[in-house]
Formats: structure tokens, sequence, C-alpha cells
């Protein structure tokens, strides 16, 4: 056995590491304030040192002390490395290193390196793509750093062995092995993880060397860095040196011991390694010493170690399962372990978070009570922080938030995307209603205009491009002249970094600076600069800092299209996160599995319990397979897995904890982790049943928050407005919206509500429709009588000014047009053989026709698309129809009366220019374009009796609705309720329409 058993220690699961840690060391000191300060404590991470200084003010009580000096063993600097009697030439080696390279420098550097080598090899590639290959290509380079592998080694990767994309990637990593280390000795900067790796050495080196006199102490590593691992063996081999292990299983006997060392998935997997590498057993490690009692039986420390071994052992659980039957004591005492253990299987995501923040708010009932959620799932953490709102609960998360969606983030980001598309609507709007943006104005008054600005005129088709195009759609009047003024303003605001976007190459240094002035201006209020506003707050701070290296690293980049901007800056912002210093609420957290590792607290939830999730699939490598990887010398990825079920038994050590886990994700079931899958075998063969660790309490509890005490059904609206607010006109198209749903004529003429068009929308059957409605007017009103031998072109031509600058968009110019023409065509050829049996031709013919009503004349009108006279002196009425044309029962019954109304209009004289004479025709001009072309279609039944049923029920209908007690009812037949009505959500149609209905949207 090694000499270095006596200086390594474990904390057990369930303890509190830094608390048990903290705790120890004001032991040793026997309370001397000051004995603290000679101590180092070596930790994983700089959080971790913020938990241990928090730790020790627990464990002091309010006790004045000074803290010893701790460090993150992932992040030294060597200015910090040459304490404890390090020597001058171990001091000068680690302290006249280069520094390291900043992430964006590094990541823009191999950006270049990347597109270079894309053009070499003829792949070409935008800057935004290789800024993306660019951050995978640098995680590669910090796993070889950080593992100490040589890139040499690639060479003996024979590539003949695989296949050829494999050779082409081999081929393509030559940046890393022949352009980077040169590129990097021009920066004069060594890659984080090769500097950390010297840091690390030289520190193993100087203490090698020259021992401190002082205590030094590495806490919660578990040596899975190499040059971590070298650390924490010169550590254990000082005189003053000691290691503290989390969670380390003293009872593994060897045969199981040597089962771990072959599974990198397993929890102890890199305990043992570490221990293998300092020669030292398992049960050669003592506990370190405490005040702290453990939380947990160790009865569960063993049931959760037999759940966990290695595969090719558990084969034990019979022998086990034999002991539990043979010992009742051991049966009960399993059970008791279980005491304080919960899961929570949900239906989904959302129910899983509703639950999670209904365990956290129950926790803070109890006065000095902490918890915590634990979980690699961002979307879950995201869930629980909003849940936690309703309760304005502010929840520390420990891995923060991504700048990009942070509202500086988001600003930025908008500003610059604002211009690829010309400055087209639906990004337009998305900046000016970010919460940044005033323009110099009050922020209520600048959304203010730019809600008008939205509904009056980015409303239907888009604008022409540009800021430009965009004043030239704001229609004249007193009351735009507010929003024109704005557009002008953002026009000239914009011009400088609109004038880069559309400039190709441009300096990248000067696309930031001209997106930053845009940003800020845009960004002033009336009362405090743009900066102030923009920069403010810790996601303000962290953007601030963002840009700052963003400038740094730009210089010497090569210039780049200007319309990439916005996708480059969208890369780079991927990596950087926002973390709030203060303002969150002292008791509950959420923890990655790291954070977890080292802390404790008196409810400890672990979510997101699935296999892909907890533990994650390991990563595709998008450099290496894995038989190239296990060639080259990277560890296995199952290496991640174990790492991830230590911090998994760690947690689980906790007295109180809840497993959690949803059932189907995005509407996919999912698989258990294989943790939970274990613990329910393991469960079953020892004869405990793995149901009694449901909490289907919560799930209870959970589904009744958002369920209202009492529910009511809401009858369909029925208004009866007073009379004299009714209409009393109406046009004969909308006549069939008022037999099928009159609620629809309420709206629209008496609450006067009109639907406003989308935003940007691409033109739809009416656009469609009115295009080839006035290119056919125009054309006849220009040819009224005998056609010219061009109609045809004259026709195309009135199309193309119909059609107008729409005919730029695809689907419009490549389907719509193509059957246009042959609808004009088609009309050619029908107007050169009709106009032989008529003497006069109308089109867009406006009529009226009054109607008696109980309680005022009603006013019935129309504009007929087209009305002939024949050669015998009747009228044929004619709508031209570019979509579906109605049923003969649709028109006999009544549901579609507008042809026949026309009728009744045109035999009673009342279409202007047109005088009184029987109607011998109703007829459909159906033009699709398709195939046929078009076609007419004759309304069966005789015109004169159609006619006069269609305006007797229109007469029924006026004198229903000049009662009073008649109601504007919403869909009062199914049967016939329209298959779109714009009114329907406002009618509430599906709240109290039968369940199932398809007809109503």
């Amino acid at each position: 056995m090694s000499d270095h058993a006596a200086h390594i220690f474990t904390i057990p699961p369930g303890v509190s590491f830094v608390d048990a840690l903290a705790a120890g060391l004001l032991a040793e000191t026997g309370g001397d304030p000051l004995a603290l300060s000679r101590y180092t404590v070596l930790l994983p991470t700089r959080r971790a040192r913020r938990a241990l200084d928090e730790a020790f003010l627990r464990q002091a009580d309010g006790r004045p002390l000074l803290l010893p000096r701790s460090l993150p063993l992932g992040d030294l600097d060597p200015d910090e490395i040459a304490f404890g009697g390090a020597d001058e030439a171990g001091a000068a080696d680690a302290s006249d290193l280069p520094p390291p390279i900043p992430a964006l420098r590094r990541q823009l550097l191999l950006t270049q390196a990347i597109q270079a080598a894309g053009r070499a090899s003829g792949t070409a590639m935008t800057v935004d793509q290789a800024a993306r290959l660019a951050a995978e290509l640098a995680g590669f380079l910090d796993q070889v750093q950080t593992e100490q592998i040589s890139f040499d080694r690639l060479r003996n990767l024979v590539p003949e062995d695989y296949a050829g994309h494999w050779q082409l990637t081999l081929r393509f990593l030559s940046v890393l092995t022949e352009q980077w280390p040169s590129i990097l000795a021009a920066e004069g900067c060594l890659d984080p993880a090769e500097r950390r790796n010297r840091v690390l050495a030289a520190q193993a080196e100087s203490w090698r060397r020259h021992p401190p006199a002082d205590p030094v102490i590495a806490a919660g590593s578990t040596g899975s860095i190499p040059a971590t691992a070298e650390l924490l063996a010169t550590i254990a081999a000082l005189p003053t040196g000691r290691l503290v292990l989390p969670g380390l299983d003293r009872a593994l006997d060897e045969a199981t011991r040597a089962a771990i060392l072959d599974d990198p998935g397993h929890p102890q997997h890199g305990l043992c390694r570490l221990l293998a590498r300092l020669g030292v057993e398992s049960a050669a490690v003592a506990d370190w010493p405490t005040t702290l009692p453990s939380p947990t039986l160790p009865a569960r420390a063993r049931l959760l170690a037999e759940a966990l071994r290695p595969a090719a052992t558990t084969d034990s659980w019979r022998g086990l399962a034999q002991q539990v039957q043979r010992d009742a004591s051991l049966a009960q005492e399993f059970s008791a372990a279980l005491q304080g253990v919960t899961r929570v299987d949900c239906a989904g995501p959302q129910e899983e978070a509703g639950v999670i923040a209904l365990l956290l708010r129950e926790a803070l009932e109890t006065p000095g009570r902490r918890a915590a959620l634990v979980t690699p799932d961002r979307g879950l953490a995201r869930r629980v922080t909003a849940e936690l709102a309703r309760w304005s609960i502010a929840i520390d998360d420990s891995a923060g938030q991504a700048l990009g969606d942070t509202p500086p983030g988001t600003f930025l980001r908008l500003t610059a995307e604002l211009f690829v598309d010309d400055v087209a609507p639906v990004p337009l709007l998305a900046v000016l209603k970010h919460p940044l943006a005033a323009g110099g104005r009050n922020p209520a008054a600048f959304r203010s205009l730019a809600r008008r600005l939205d509904e009056r005129v980015l409303r239907g088709a888009r604008p022409a491009p540009g800021f430009a195009g965009l004043r030239c759609a704001v229609p004249a009047g007193r009351d735009l002249q507010a929003v024109a003024a704005l557009v002008d303003e953002l026009g000239a605001l914009a011009t400088p970094l609109a004038a880069l976007i559309g400039v190709r190459p441009v300096s990248l240094v000067d696309l930031v600076d001209a997106h930053l002035t845009f940003a800020e201006a845009l960004a002033r209020s009336d009362s405090e600069s743009g900066a102030a506003r923009l920069w403010a707050g810790d996601a303000g701070e962290a953007a601030a800092t963002f840009i700052a290296a963003l400038r740094q690293a730009a210089a010497g980049f090569a210039p780049l299209q200007g319309d990439r901007y916005p996708a480059l800056l969208t890369s780079l912002l991927a990596a950087q996160v926002v973390r709030p210093r203060y303002g969150r609420h002292p008791r509950v957290a959420i923890w990655g599995p790291l954070e977890a590792r080292l802390q404790q607290a008196n409810l400890l939830i672990l979510g997101g319990l699935n296999e892909g999730t907890w533990p994650a699939e390991p990563p595709a490598d998008p450099w290496l397979s894995r038989p190239m990887r296990r060639d080259f010398g990277l560890p296995a990825p199952e290496r991640r897995i174990g790492l991830a079920a230590h911090d998994f038994a760690q947690a689980l050590g906790a007295r109180d904890v809840v497993l959690t886990r949803s059932l189907r994700v995005e509407g996919t079931p999912t698989v258990p982790s294989r943790w939970l899958l274990r613990l329910d075998g393991l469960l079953g063969a020892i004869g405990l049943d793995p149901a009694r660790l449901q909490g289907g309490q919560w799930l209870w509890l959970q589904q009744r928050l958002d369920h209202p005490l009492e529910v009511r059904t809401i009858a369909p609206p029925a208004p009866r407005p007073p009379l004299d607010l009714r209409p009393r006109k109406i046009s004969v198209t909308q006549v069939e919206t008022w037999r099928r749903d009159p609620y629809a004529i309420y709206a629209r003429h008496i609450l006067r509500l009109k639907p406003l068009d989308g935003v940007d929308e691409e033109p739809g059957a009416a656009d469609r429709g009115d295009w080839i409605h006035h290119a056919l007017e125009h054309f006849v009103r220009a040819c009224p009588e005998v056609l010219p031998a061009d109609a045809l072109d004259r026709l195309l031509d009135l199309g193309r000014q119909q059609f107008g600058r729409e005919l730029s968009r695809p689907t419009v110019g490549a389907f719509w047009w193509p059957r246009f023409e042959r609808i004009a065509r088609w009309f050619i050829a029908q107007e050169r053989e009709r106009r032989r049996l008529l003497t006069t031709l109308h089109v867009e013919v406006r009529g009226t026709l009054e109607i008696p009503g109980v309680f005022a004349p009603f006013m019935l009108t129309a504009t007929a698309d087209r009305i002939e006279r024949r050669t015998d002196g009747t009228l044929a009425v004619v709508d031209y129809k570019t979509g579906g044309i109605p049923t003969g029962k649709d028109i006999e019954f009544g549901f579609v009366p507008q042809l026949p109304l026309e009728g009744a209009i045109a035999e009673a004289g009342g279409f202007a220019g047109i005088a009184a004479a029987p109607v011998s025709a109703l007829e459909f001009w159906r033009l699709t374009g398709g195939n046929p072309a078009a076609e007419v279609k004759d309304v069966k039944g005789d015109p004169a009796d159609l006619a006069a049923t269609a305006l007797a029920g229109l007469k029924q209908l006026v004198a229903a609705f000049d009662r009073p007690d008649t109601a504007y009812h919403a869909v009062p037949d199914p049967e016939v309720a329209p298959r779109f009505s714009d009114y329907a959500h406002l009618a509430r149609v599906q709240e109290w329409s039968a369940v199932g209905r398809d007809d109503i949207e």
C-alpha cells in the first residue's frame, strides 16, 4: 500500500461536501481565527470556491475569521501558483507562460483558417457556417490537449482503414496540425487547455522540489483530467497535503473494483482510476473528520451501490435477495433507507416543471429550509423558472441564461438582422416593439407609433424594399404624419449600417461599430442615452463585455460579406452566458450535476431522469469515429456517463430526494434513465415494490393548481341591439353571411370591427381574384365593342399592370401568371364569339333596390361583374369566379343568393345605365387557369323564379331583424355555417360549440 493513503479522505454522499469540509477545517484550527489563512484549498471550479466561502460563513455561526486561500483547479493563474514555498525557478516557469488566447479571438482565427481550408478543397462556406464549425473545432482542440495527446498521432490513423468522408476529415484536421500552431505563435498566446496543463505541471514540479510548510488540500475533484490527476498525486505525497474525495465507496471488493475499472459508465470509475494511479486501496481511505452527521442511513448507500454496480457483477443480486429473505431486519433496514425518497412520473415536461415548482414552493414554507433542483435539462430548468414566477420567486440558476436570449442580446440580434431582408415588416416590427427600442422618444409613445405603423402600413402585402420603400407605403394624411416622421428618422439612423450590410467585402470592425451606433441610437429615450439603457443590468454588462471582446478579436479579421454579419453575430453569441449576481431567492436554486456534487440542500429534486437527458446521449463526434477516437487516445464517450452517474449517486444521498421524469416529450414516449431502471430492478429482486416511491399527490396538486374551482359553460352570443342601430343597407355578397352567421353582420356593421390583414402576407385567393377581375374590367372598358387584332396582348398588358410588382414573388410569377395567360386566351376567344349575340355590355356596374321594412326602408346594393344585353332584349347577369362556385341546391334554397338578387335588381332597373328588362340567364364564369382554363356554368332553373325566391327570402330576413327580439346569433344552424369566419374568435365559437366540430373555424 502506498504512503498516500494517510493523506486521502472521503466525504460520503448525503453530507454537504463544502459544509463538511469547512466544519472539519474549523475544528482542526481549534477556533483560531488566523489559522485558516495559512491553508490552501484547491477546488474543481470557481463556483465551488464561492460555495465553500458560503459554507464557512454558515459553519462559523457569524464569528469573524480569515478564510483559506481557495483556488479553482480548472483555471489556475500563474500569479497564484507560486504559493507555499515555490522556488524562484518554478515560479518563473509559470509566470512566463503566454496568456490564454481569448475565446472569441480563437473562434474568429479558426473561422478564417477553416474558410481558407474550404476554399483550398473546393468547399466554399459562409463565414457564419465556418464560425459554427470553428466552435466545434475549438472544443475538439480542448479535448485533445486536456488528454495530453499529441496531434502527431493523427498520422497513425491509417486513412485507408476508414471510409472516404473520414479521410476528408483527417485532411481537414490539418488546420490544427499544420496551421494552428503558427497562428497561435503569431498571437503570442496558448490554448486554454494547454496553458492549464502547463500551469498545473509547473505547480506540481514546484511542490515536489520544495514542499510547502502550510497545509494544502485538494477537495472535490475526481482527477478525470490527466494534468489534474498528476497534481493530486503530488499533493497526496506532500507532508502537509491532503486529498478529499467526493462520495468514495470504501466497501468495494477486489472483483467489483476490477469490474469498475473496466466500466467507464460506473459512478466510481473515475475515483477508482485515481486511487489506482496513487496505489491506494479504497478501504484504506478514511472519512473526513467532521462534526456534521450523515443525514441518510448507510443502507441507502449500500442499496444504491448494489443498484449501480457493473453489469458484469449484477448476478450478486440473487445473493442479496436471499439474504433479505433470510434476514427480516435487513429487509426493514432497506425499507427504512428509502424513507424520504419520492418518485414522480409526469405526463410531460410542463407537468414535470409544475410539480418541481410546487415542491420548491412548499419547501419555502419551512423557515430555513433549502431546496434545489438538480438537472442537466436546460429546457426543464427554464420551465421551472417560469413556473416559480407565478409566486414572484426568482430562482438562482447556476447555468445562467444565454446572452442571445436576454433583452440586450435579442435587441442586438434583431437590429443586425433587420437589413438582411430589406427592412421586411416582420423583422422591423420585432425591432420596433422590443422593450429597448425608443428612438429618442418616450418608450410608451414610441410603442404607440409602432402599433400605428403596424396597423396602417405593414398589414397586407410587403412594401417596397428599405426604409425608402416603407416611406412610400405610408398613406398621406394628418393622422399619419407622426408615423411618416418616425420612418424618416429610422431611415436616417439606419443609413450607415444599411450601407455596410449591402457592401461586400467589408471590415468586421466597421460593421460592429456601425451596428452599435444604430442600436444605441434606437435605444435612446427622451430621458436616457441609448448606452445607458442598452448596457444596463447584468445582461447589459455581459453584452457590453461581449461587444468589447468582439471588437478586439475582430482586429485583422478578413473582410466579409455584409449580409453575413447578422448570422456571424448569432453564431458568436451562442456561447455567451449571463449569470445574475444578486436578486435571486437565497433558499432555492437550480444546480447542474457538477455543482450538486459538492453541495446539499434539505430537499434535492433530481429532474429530467430520462435516458438521453440524464444521462445524456454521448454526443456525436463530428471529427472522429469511435474506433478513431480509441486509436487516437481519446477517452470513450461513456466516461461522461460515469461522471454523470457519480453526480446522481451523490445527490441521491440527501435525506429528502424527489426523482422526476416525463413520460412523453413532444409527444414521443420516453425511456426512464438507466439508473431508475436499475433501482426498480433491484427493489423488485429483493421484494420491495418500486411503486411505493411514487408521489402521486404532487401530480394531483399540479393538476389542481390551474384547475378552476367552478367550470361554467357559456351560451352562444345573442346580441339584440336597438333597431335604430341595426344596418339598413347591405350588399348582395353579405346576404349569404346574414343567413349563415348573423353575428358576423353584427360585428362588422354595428360594432364596426374589421379584421386586420396579416403582416407581410403572401397574396391570397382574394388578391388573385381582384387582379383578374380588374384586368378583365379594364379590358372590356377599353374595348367595349369590336375586339382589336392585338386583343390578347392588350389584356396581358393590363394583367401585368394589375399583378404589378407581385409578379416578382415566386408563387405569383411561376404559378398564377401562367394561369392568367391561359385565362386571357380563353377570355378573348369567348368574347369574339359572345359579342355577336350582344347589343351592349356593362362591367362593374353598381345597382340598388329598396325593400320595404317594418322599422324603416332597407337598401340592397350590388356591384355586378358583368351584365349583358342580348339581341333579344333580355339581360344576362355574369359573376366571375376564380375559386369554387356554389352548388345548385345552395342557390335554390337561398343560402347563396348573390346572383339571383343581382337578377332581381336588374329586372327592376336598379343598375345604373341599364334599363329594366327580363333576365334570361344567370351565369358563373369559372376562371381558374387550370384544365380547362375557364368554363361557363349556367345557374339551373328559371332566372325569374330564382330572383323572386331570393328576394322573398331577403324580405323575410329584413322583417325578422326588424323585430327587437331577433338576435344576431353566431352560427344559428351548424349545417349551413360558413366554413371560415373572421369573427368566430370574438363569438367564442370553439368554447360553446359541440366538441369535435370541424366545420367551424
